[in-house]
């Protein structure tokens, strides 16, 4: 394993760690999210460019696009619930109130 797929996987790594472990605001769950998709995209960048082929080339801007339309719907989830609940804190929401 190259340096380059060792920092790559050891960020996905930290964002789904993150993810896990430190679930106390929607805000911080959020980011561990867009970290994650964003490791991803540059390794699957990095990907298509090691193979030197165009089958592959629209594989990373797909994967970016739904990582905008990803963060987009997360940031509206989170004002909405700022809104209703009156803070983001993940231990504060009742799934089962509508």
């Amino acid at each position: 394993m190259t340096s380059t797929h060792f920092a790559f996987s050891t960020a996905f790594m930290l964002g789904l760690a993150g993810l896990a472990f430190h679930r106390t605001h929607l805000l911080s769950a959020l980011l561990c999210l867009e970290g994650m998709m964003l490791s991803l995209f540059i390794a699957l960048s990095l990907w298509t460019l090691e193979l030197d082929t165009t089958n592959f080339s629209a594989s990373p801007m797909l994967l970016l696009a739904f990582s905008a339309c990803e963060a987009s719907a997360g940031l509206a989830l989170l004002v909405a619930t700022a809104r209703t609940h009156g803070t983001d804190r993940l231990q504060n929401f009742n799934l089962l109130q509508c």
